[in-house]
């Protein structure tokens, strides 16, 4: 504690405080006032002050300074009364008539100098604990911002400017321990990650230096110990390591006082470092490093208690640095397994390559343009970062369910399958051989009977007749090409169709039709190329994707990929599948990814049993189903008015 100020009045107490001054030099410190002065004394004198005094200075102070911290030894002239109210004062040390007895005197000052000095050192106490307190919660606050930062550059920005800040530094830098891998050998090297300085606007880049003891960083990441050098241009020459002063050179900045820290992870290993440099007087200003006598005044050395708060920090800020890491790797590896999963879907159907990846890019862009949105149902939808990824996942992986499904139905291009159609071909054939067969006899017969010259006419009938039957039989045939293909079938084929089940052609002493009722009954499928129960199959791909997105442990920020997946071909007529899910049961991603999906699929110029639609093709017909009450109106709009389709590359138009 700092010397108190004792006033005293002169001339009353003069002589006295000349006798107490051996005794009370250590703790006081004299100064004599005159009553018409003490305004002007009072203005430069510091609390707590304590005056030896009359009453007429204790009222002066009393009247001028009521609640200030003072205190008063009051002298009495002989035979004054002091009455009850005076005695009761907070300020009244002691009192009495005449001058004191030195021993009086000291007694008492020293008596107000111990709980003075208690007082001080409770307070002083106070304040330490407040300013533990403090800094303990500010580590606690980093500590909570550090765990929940998974953006690595971005933490690597938080804990460098913690840790500036705790320790009120000018400049601050971050190095990465990394390896490489060189001839089969591997090496450690510091990789200068982030930097900061708050009296210079310089533009760090990344560079790295060799692990080594050489550099102080160095020293520190092989060592694990903080080095705390109060001047690095006065450091001992025969230390292995040694201050770079290009940077200053380059740069006019004056480094100073240096903290350097090891980041080390739970395991002991260090992973990186923290360095800190010049600790600031007062951090809110730059340090003025065109004067130099203020700048000495400005920078400070780094104190324990700033190496230990710096270690604590960096503590924990390795321990954030690797659960970042680790959830980079985590999303590479999850990114890995949908890139995967999507090559999977693909193998299984060729004809769709691409389809998910562009689902996913029209459906997130979509998300993008909804989010913008300022008026209408979809104003107040906002997507989050992590919102777009769930939206983008939930894309990639719409179709896996498709792995679930037999291959022969998945990739059907046609209504008969190959080795049906093959059937009838071989059917065909066979009936024409048997044509043939039968034309040969009848003329062998004309001939053996009527002789080459008179079966003339007989034979021309024959040969006829034949050929009408190969034409009728050939039409027939094309007919059925015709009705095998996936457009939508015609009335007047659909009824040929049914004629055909009725010829019959007699083949080995055997009645063969053209066709029989399984094959008509495929042929005959008004839409597409599958049959009822070949539909419900496909469309039981929705139902095998969310089983399988379901067994992933999803993140609580990933959570709704399956519901999204499951609801992407429902209808808000009702009428879509596999639920019939109402409208507002359909999440509203959902029903983005059905627009993107539908869009694709009429675009996409890699299925080999259609021709892809012209945009605005495409366009009208996602028209039409809004029209049609199944799919949203405000995201159609938002769709085709802010043109999301031309972010895929089309090969139409």
């Amino acid at each position: 504690m700092k010397l108190l100020p004792l006033f005293y009045l002169q001339p009353i107490f003069d002589s006295l405080c000349e006798k107490l001054k051996p005794f009370l030099g250590e703790r006081f410190d004299l100064q004599g006032y005159h009553l018409n002065d003490l305004s002007q004394l009072l203005d430069q004198a510091e609390a707590p002050w304590i005056f030896l005094c009359d009453q007429s200075t204790l009222t002066y102070l009393q009247e001028h300074f009521p609640g200030a911290p003072f205190y008063c030894f009051l002298y009495l002239e002989e035979n004054t009364p002091l009455s009850e109210s005076w005695l009761n004062q907070s300020n009244l040390l002691d009192y009495s008539h005449g001058l004191p007895s030195a021993e009086r005197l000291t007694f008492s000052l020293n008596r107000t100098y111990s709980q003075l000095l208690q007082a001080f050192q409770l307070k002083n106490l106070k304040h330490q604990l407040d300013v533990q307190r403090d800094r303990l919660h500010e580590l606690n606050q980093i500590g909570t911002a550090l765990s929940n930062e998974r953006n690595l550059d971005h933490l690597l920005d938080k804990i460098l400017t913690s840790s500036t800040d705790i320790t009120c530094s000018d400049s601050g830098s971050l190095y990465l321990v990394e390896t490489r891998e060189e001839e089969g050998l591997e090496s450690r090297y510091l990789r200068f990650k982030w930097a900061r300085n708050m009296s210079l606007e310089i533009d760090f880049s990344e560079f790295t230096i060799d692990l080594n003891e050489q550099s102080i960083a160095g020293a520190v990441a092989l060592q694990g110990k903080p080095l705390n050098i109060q001047d690095v241009y006065e450091m001992d020459p025969g230390l292995p390591y040694g201050f770079n002063k290009s940077f200053d050179q380059n740069t006019g900045y004056r480094s100073k006082s240096m903290l350097t820290v090891p980041m080390k992870n739970p395991k002991g290993d260090v992973i990186g470092i923290l360095q800190m440099i010049n600790k600031n007087i007062d951090p809110e200003q730059p340090l003025s490093l065109n004067d130099s006598s203020v700048l000495e005044a400005q920078i400070q050395s780094f104190t324990h208690e700033d190496e230990e708060l710096l270690v604590s920090l960096a503590s924990q800020a390795a321990v954030a640095i690797e659960n970042a890491r680790l959830y980079t790797s985590i999303q590479s590896l999850f990114e890995g397994f949908i890139k995967a999963s999507v090559q999977a879907i693909e193998s299984r159907d060729p004809t769709t390559s691409g389809h998910s990846e562009r689902v996913a890019i029209l459906t997130v862009g979509l998300a993008k343009k909804i989010d913008s949105v300022s008026d209408g149902p979809y104003a107040d939808i906002k997507f989050s970062r992590n919102d777009l990824k769930e939206i983008k996942y939930a894309s990639l992986l719409h179709d896996f369910g498709k792995i679930g499904v037999r291959e022969h139905v998945l990739v059907k291009a046609d209504k008969l399958y190959t080795h049906e159609f093959d059937e009838i071909k071989h059917r065909f054939r066979l009936i024409r051989k048997s044509l043939e067969n039968q034309m040969h006899v009848n003329k062998l017969n004309i001939l053996l009977k009527q002789g080459p010259e008179a079966g003339q006419a007989e034979i021309a009938e024959i040969d006829g007749f034949y050929q009408e039957q190969l034409q009728s039989l050939d039409l027939d045939f094309q007919m059925i090409i015709q009705a095998n293909r996936p457009s939508i079938l015609d009335e007047e084929v659909s009824e040929h169709l049914k004629l055909l089940e009725q010829k019959h052609f007699d083949v080995d002493q055997e009645q063969i039709t053209l066709l029989n009722p399984y094959e008509l009954s495929r042929l005959s499928i008004k839409k597409g190329t599958l049959a009822p129960e070949e539909r419900l199959e496909i469309e039981s791909h929705v139902t095998h994707t969310f089983h399988f997105l379901s067994q992933i442990p999803w993140t609580r920020e990933l959570r709704n990929v399956p519901q999204i997946a499951y609801a992407h071909h429902e209808k808000l007529n009702g009428r879509g599948y596999p639920l019939g899910l109402p409208a507002v049961e359909i999440p509203v991603q959902a029903r983005m990814m059905t627009i993107a999906d539908i869009y694709d699929a009429l675009t996409a110029s890699d299925r080999p049993y259609k021709k892809a639609l012209p945009v605005q093709r495409a366009l009208d017909i996602l028209g039409y189903e809004v029209k049609d009450g199944m799919l949203d109106a405000d995201l159609y709009q938002v769709f085709k008015e802010s043109k999301v389709y031309e972010e895929i590359t089309s090969e139409v138009e």
